[in-house]
């Protein structure tokens, strides 16, 4: 299966709690941070829910 690399590119600071579960489930907690997750909807579904917040890297 296709892996992703998710990072955090703005601050968590002045985000609804709601946005900040949904980082917290990546396990993106500090600005900058790089995650490998392995590309599936679910995952998809969290980057969509927050895209002014994360970037997908290659």
């Amino acid at each position: 299966m296709a892996e992703i690399k998710v990072k955090l590119v703005r601050s968590r600071i002045g985000t609804t709690p709601a946005q900040r579960k949904l980082l917290d489930s990546l396990g993106l907690k500090r600005r900058e941070t790089v995650k490998v997750f392995k590309d599936t909807p679910s995952i998809r579904g969290i980057i969509a829910k927050v895209p002014h917040m994360v970037t997908i890297v290659e």
